[in-house]
Order: C-alpha cells, then structure tokens, then sequence
C-alpha cells in the first residue's frame, strides 16, 4: 500500500518538464514529529537523497524547507522517503485559490447543478462544488485567468448572490486553527488524566504516607484488590497517552528511535512489570510481597505529567506565531469600492490592480497603491516603527495595513493579494523563522544519536545496578525507567527554532526584516561595517547650507537673486538653492534672460541686474574681477565637504553660497554607538577625498575609502572581508546591490522587500540609520537567548541522567523518582520555549 503522503505528481503542482533547469525550492509541512530525533533524522535523511540539495526541518514550525533538482529527484519519491521514516511530508501551497461562498436564491438541485455546470466551463475555474442543503459553494480558480470578482459576478448573472464566507484564505490562519483545535483537545484530555493520576497516586502511596485506605483496599488485607483497582485506574490514562505507543515503538522498530520511544519503552516496562506481579498475586504467589512491588503509579503519573509538559510546550509554541499573526491582522477584510459614483464594499481578496477605494479616518489602508484623492496623515508604525503619522497627498503611494488617521482619501490599487508590500513582509518573516542558525548544528548532530545513547546508557545502568549491584529488580527497573524518560531531546532541538521564530517576528514589528537565522548570527558577531555615503550616511540630495555676502551685500538679496537665476535650472544644485529660498517664502522674480552653460553656471538678467551664479572659473570667464574673500570662503567651505557657487551681481563678486550633502541628524550618534559595542565604521563614496574626509570627521568616522565607483564596491568590500573582519554593507540596496550581496551581511536602509529578496540579508523599513544598532541588539539579544537554551538543554541532561542512573546513590545519595524525572523532563521543553518567549519583549536601547 502506498505511504501516507504519496500523492499524484500533479497534486504538488511541481514543475516536470524536463527543459526545467533551476532547482526548485519549496517549505513543505511536515506531520508527526515529537522532538528533535525526528527532525534531525529527516534532515539527514532527505539531504542524502540524490537530487536534494539541502533539506532543513524545523521543529518548532513542524516544516521543511526543501531545495531539489526535479529533474533528478521528484516528490512523490521524497514524500515515500519520509513516510517510511514514519512521518508525513504535505504538498506544497498551490498557486490556485481556494474559497468558500455563501449563496442565496437556490430552491432545489437543478439550481445547484446548474449554478456548478455554468461555472465550471469558466476559463480559470479548476473545481466547483455547490452544496443546496448547506446554501455554500466551493470554488477553485486560477487567480491569473479568473477573478473571485467575475466569478462571483457570474453567480450574480444566474441570478443567485453570494457572500464570501471568510475574508482571507490562508494557510496560515488555517493551521493556526489547527493548533488552537489541538491544544483544546489536549486541555480537555488532560483533565481525566490527572483526575485519575491523582486518584492512582493516593491508592498505591496514600498508606505509605499516612492516609488510611479501607481494609478491602489495602495491600495488606486485599493484594488483589488493591493492583487490580491500580490497573483499572492506569489502563484510561494508557489509552489517552496512546500517541507516546502508537508512535515511539514503530519509531523505535524502524531504527529512528525518537522522545516517544524513551517514554513509551521506559513507562510500558514499569507497566508490562506491574501487569506481572498481578498475574502472580492473582495466580496466589506471595501476593502481600508482589502488591508492594507495583509500578502502576509510575507509569499512569509519568503519563500524565509528560502529556501537561506536552500541553505547556505546545501552548508556548503556539504563541512563536504570535508576530506573523498580528501582522496579518493588520489587513482588513473588506474595502471600500468606489465605482460609477457609487461605494460598495467588497471583500479585500477581490481588489485589484486599478481599483479606486475609499479609505476613511481611522481605517486601515486595504491594499498598497497611490493617492488619487485627498490628503491625509497616515500612521505608518507597523511598517517602519516610526511613531509618528506621515502626510499624504496626490500621488503619495501608500502602504496595505497601514491606518488613516485625519482626512478620507480615495486610493488606486497598485499592488493585491500576495503582491502587497505587507504579505511579503509576512513571507520573509515565515521563511526566516522557518530557517536555521549555524549554532543549531551542534544540537542537531547530538540529538541525532541522542535517543539512542539514552536507551543503551539506561540499559546499562539498569544491568549494571541488577548485576554488579547486587540491588534487585525492582530497584534496577526504576533506574532504568528514570533514566528512560528524564532524558528528553526535544528541548535540544527547541532551543533554537524558537529563539529564531520569535526573534525575526520581533524584529518584524520593530521595522527590521531579517531573512534568515543565519545572517541574524552573522549581526552579532560584525566586526566591521561600512556605510554608503550619500543617501545612507547623508540625506542623498544638496541643501544650501552657507550664505557668505561679500561686503556691503545683504544676504537675503543674494539668496533671492541666486535663486530666481537657478529655478529654471535641472541641476541639483540650482533646485537645493531655489528649494532654501522657496522655504524661507521668499517671491522669485522671474528671469528677464536667462541662458546656462553646462557644467560652469547660469547667466541672467533679474529686475534689471546682470547675475551670474555659477564656479570661479565661469565668473572668470565672464570677466568677474577676482575676489580674494570669496576664494578664502571657498577654501574653507571645501575644508568642510561643502560645494562652493560663486554669484556675481552687475560685474562683481557678490558672495558665495554653499551646498551639501547633509548628514542625518543621527548619524554622529550611531557611530558613536557601534564604536561603544567595538564595532569599527567605515564609510565608501565615489567622492573625492577632500569632501569624504571632511563628512567623515564630522561623523567621527576613522576609516573612508573614497573615490569609489559602483562597480568597484563589492571589490573594496571583499577587501576588508579578507583582512578576517566579519563586515556588512549598509547601503540603500540599488545601486549598492553588489556590495551589498559581496559582504557578509547586507543590510538595505528604507528600500522595500524586493531588495531583500534579491541581495539583502537584512532590511530596515524605517529610514534611519537607529535601525542598524537596533539589528545588531536584536541579533545579539537572540544569539545570548539561544545559547541560554542550549545550556539549559544540554545541562539538564548532563546532570540529569547521572542522577537519574543512580551515581549519587553510589556514594550514599539518593536516587531519581520516574515521576520526578518525567516532571522534569516535561517542563525542560516548556522552559526552553518560555525564555524564547521573552524576546517578544526586547527593545533596542535609544541612540542619542
């Protein structure tokens, strides 16, 4: 019979034309692991597969994310492998949509039937099923040849309605209800089962610690009452607890022993043990003696607090989405239509691209697109962590799940469905806390031959106290129970999923996209990084900073000549020196004369005076007479990385004005900041080395490598790479894609997701320089995390299964009780993924 997971080709929707050249990458959900054996079992296992480039399975997100060649290797062949593994590999998300619709106006089967057969011979529909006794319809299409608008539309047409019974189709959300329906059920299991752990606690320990049990329970009047009545109260919580069995002895029988083998080995002997004796006592062989050797309580307990430990790390898991969750909530179900003069509102899955919609104050902004009408402020937080709203007029683009604060605006759709800036922010964050750290290598190789060096160790300890320690079997079969089930791998394999799941979701909410576990690792251990000049360090456009008037010339007459000559100017330049005047509300006369000449200046004639502005050597040209002031005016402003314009008024020089690419107010502070954390700054630019050094000192930065063209920046920065520096780039991700892909880390300041995708490693939504500390923190924050989970992992088996095989007890010590060893173990995973929660938390620390 077929496995499991085996399906038909087609199911996958996986590229087989054998022209395909490119492998294929793909997360796949991936059903039935319980700790970090299955995971790392898989991993091998898969990534061995010819054909397979890299497998990587996440625990904590019960996914793979696989990269294969289909031309050498296809899914039905990895998806046997893994069921004969004893799991389940799930297809792929499929690029057809499948929704539900309500639907009115339906009397009897010929209207359904007739609703299903008009429908399904519409281009783009792949299925369609009409339920008259529910009044629903489920439909599948192609969003590329058919719309849910038309489809719908075509329903309207028949002359029925209909209503979109959900929003939003997610895979997501739904497996999201799938947890939620899974911790239910595993609440409302766990209720009997303590009730009745309780109830077997008291029975077979109760006398031993004073509790008075009736006469025809006790073991000493009623052997046999007394275990058949345990059995009777053990055999209901087995049978909840099946999952451990029914899981961990195939798992173990296949050679991948896993967490469910230790407990269902180590519980099913004290079982197996308990069931024998009461054969005995049942059978009159030294009853009183046998009753006093029963392993029910052990079994039943261990049970029952392995499942609350399961409980508690599932429910702890559960909030891991918690990011990806909120960020979904931001886009609202249903939009404002605005069509003909008139409003409808229509569910957001059938915006598209065109569509003009009403955003009203306090609404959230439904879809990415441009301002058509009105002006607004609009509370950009989710997306850049900038608190404060952002005005918005004509032609402003805005940004899905963003909120309208004041004014209503009439918006046009640019960008829908999984196109829209917010659900590729949700992708990049799914796909890195679905990705690994290089530091889970080491918890991944030891929980691989974890599980099995646990049953040899408990084997042994159990001989060893029954044969050299001449201790007996009873005491030797609690040795080895403890042993069995106080050594769980699943906090090994938790420890860094969780931390990495958490962290990039928070990230995510701070405005810092990270794609990757690796290159959050990477933020943490920089030790150099080196920013682009203009429009990273700087505000990437001139702005008049310097007005020096020669003798006798008011500054404010200088500016508006200056600037009524260079309005009609395309040069940078000219527009930051009409931009100072417009700013200062100063009235522009217009040019009587105007003519420019490239690359030296302008000439005009303004309210009857003659103006040049432009270099020395075009007033020169012109027969300026030269101005020893104005040539010291320029020396220093030059000193200071500013461009000097010379302006002359009716034949003689008459000032000069400066202009520079000024540096972000925050800037000085962030080098400051990384210089504190012993980070070294270095900064690159095409300029020359006069106007670098001159920002350079202003910034405090030490390193610059200056007259750097585009092409030749990834060289520098391979350079300093190779001097042993773990470097990043910070850049504005275009014409830095180079350099930015070239370093270690690349790190692309307020430049969108399509950057990040393609050459990026990390993104910073907000356009400010704050957010690469903030990185570096949030990196170093999640890196101290993990390792706090893994020491807490590995300690706790360290120390826990000496104790448990009885070490202590060699030297006069006590030994290990199950019951206390499978608490502990029950509770080691739900405290790795608690501090793991912690992060949720983290705030990066202010920079002044």
């Amino acid at each position: 019979m077929a496995p499991a997971c085996a399906r038909n080709e087609n199911d996958y929707h996986t590229p087989m034309d054998s022209t395909a050249k490119k492998p294929v990458s793909l997360v796949l959900p991936v059903a039935g692991m319980h700790c970090a054996a299955c995971s790392a079992r898989i991993e091998r296992v898969v990534s061995a597969m010819p054909g397979v480039d890299a497998a990587t399975v996440n625990l904590a997100d019960a996914s793979m994310q696989l990269r294969y060649d289909p031309e050498a290797v296809n899914l039905d062949a990895i998806g046997e492998r893994v069921a004969g593994l004893g799991f389940t590999l799930g297809p792929p998300p499929s690029d057809n949509a499948t929704f539900e619709l309500a639907i009115t106006g339906m009397h009897c089967a010929a209207c359904s039937s007739r609703i299903e057969r008009v429908i399904r011979r519409l281009p783009g529909v792949v299925a369609a099923d009409v339920n008259l006794a529910g009044e629903t319809g489920t439909f599948t299409i192609d969003p590329a040849a058919l719309s849910r608008r038309q489809l719908r539309q075509a329903i309207a047409d028949l002359g029925f309605g209909s209503q979109p019974l959900s929003a939003s189709e997610n895979r997501f959300a739904a497996r999201q209800e799938a947890a939620k329906a899974e911790l239910a059920q595993k609440r409302r299991e766990l209720v009997p089962v303590f009730i009745l752990a309780a109830l077997l606690l008291t029975i077979s320990m109760g006398h031993m610690l004073g509790l008075p049990l009736p006469a025809f329970l006790h073991p000493e009047t009623a052997p046999a009452t007394f275990a058949l009545l345990q059995l009777a109260l053990t055999a209901p919580i087995v049978w909840l607890g099946r999952r451990f069995y029914l899981d961990g002895i195939p798992a173990g029988l296949r050679g991948g022993p896993n967490m469910d083998t230790l407990v269902a080995v180590g519980t099913g002997a004290a079982l197996l043990y308990s069931i024998a004796n009461l054969a005995l006592i049942l059978a009159g062989s030294d009853p009183v003696a046998r009753a006093r050797d029963l392993y029910f309580e052990s079994a039943g307990v261990l049970l029952a607090m392995i499942s609350l430990g399961k409980y508690l790390e599932a429910s702890a898991k559960f909030k891991t989405s918690g990011a990806i969750a909120a960020l979904m909530r931001l886009t609202p179900d249903t939009a404002t239509l605005v069509r003909d003069g008139k409003e409808e509102t229509v569910p957001v899955d059938e915006v598209e691209p065109g569509d003009r919609l009403l955003v009203r104050p306090g609404e959230r902004v439904p879809v990415d697109g441009d301002v058509a009408e009105g002006d607004s402020r609009v509370d950009e937080s989710m997306l850049t962590g900038e608190p404060l709203p952002v005005a918005k007029k004509i032609g402003d683009a805005v940004t899905g799940g963003t909120q309208n604060t004041t004014g209503a605006l009439v918006v046009t759709a640019t960008r829908v469905g999984q196109d829209t800036t917010l659900a590729r922010i949700v992708d990049l964050v799914r796909q890195a806390q679905g990705s690994k750290a290089p530091i889970a290598n080491l918890a991944d190789t030891v929980s691989f031959y974890f599980v099995p060096t646990v049953m040899a160790t408990a084997l042994v300890a159990g001989l060893g106290w029954y044969f050299l320690g001449h201790a007996g079997f009873s005491f030797s079969l609690r040795i080895f129970v403890a042993v069995m089930v106080i050594a769980c791998p699943c906090a090994m394999g938790l420890a860094v999923p969780t931390s990495i799941m958490v962290g990039t979701g928070r990230g995510a909410r701070l405005g810092i996209l990270v794609k990757s576990g690796a290159a959050l690792q990477t933020a943490g251990d920089l030790k150099a990084v080196v920013f682009d000049k203009t429009g990273t360090l700087t505000h990437g456009k001139p702005e008049l900073t310097d007005i020096v008037p020669a003798a006798q010339n008011d500054p404010d007459r200088l500016l508006t000549l200056a600037a009524a000559a260079e309005a009609r100017s395309e040069h940078p330049l000219a527009k930051a020196i009409a931009a100072a005047a417009t700013a200062k509300g100063v009235a522009l006369p217009a040019p009587e004369r105007f003519e420019a000449a490239p690359g030296k200046g302008v000439a005009a004639a303004i309210d009857g005076s003659a103006v040049l502005v432009g270099t020395a050597a075009y007033l020169a040209e012109q027969d300026v007479p030269d101005d020893p002031a104005a040539d010291e005016a320029e020396a220093r402003l030059a000193d200071a990385g500013k461009t000097a314009i010379r302006v002359a008024i009716d034949g003689r020089s008459a000032g000069v004005l400066a202009v520079a690419d000024t540096p972000r107010p925050e800037a000085a502070a962030v080098v400051k900041a990384l210089g504190r954390k012993g980070v070294a700054v270095v900064m690159l630019t095409g300029d020359d080395e006069r106007t670098a050094k001159a920002v350079a000192n202003t910034l405090g930065i030490k390193e610059v490598i200056a007259r750097v063209l585009p092409d030749r920046k990834a060289a520098e920065i391979q350079k300093l790479m190779s001097s042993g520096r773990k470097t990043a780039m910070v850049g504005d991700g275009i014409n830095d894609a180079p350099a930015l892909a070239a370093a270690d880390l690349g790190m692309a300041m307020g430049s969108g997701i399509d950057v990040a995708v393609e050459s990026c490693d990390v993104v910073l939504m907000r356009n400010d320089l704050r957010g690469v500390t903030a990185a570096l923190e949030l990196s170093r924050a999640v890196i101290a995390n993990i390792k706090q989970n893994l020491f807490w992992a590995f300690a706790f088996n360290t120390i826990g299964i000496p104790v448990a095989a009885g070490v202590l007890h060699i030297f006069g010590g006590p030994t290990l009780n199950p019951m206390i060893a499978g608490t502990a173990m029950a509770l080691s995973s739900f405290t790795v993924v608690t501090n793991a929660l912690r992060l949720r938390f983290f705030t990066p620390r202010k920079v002044a």
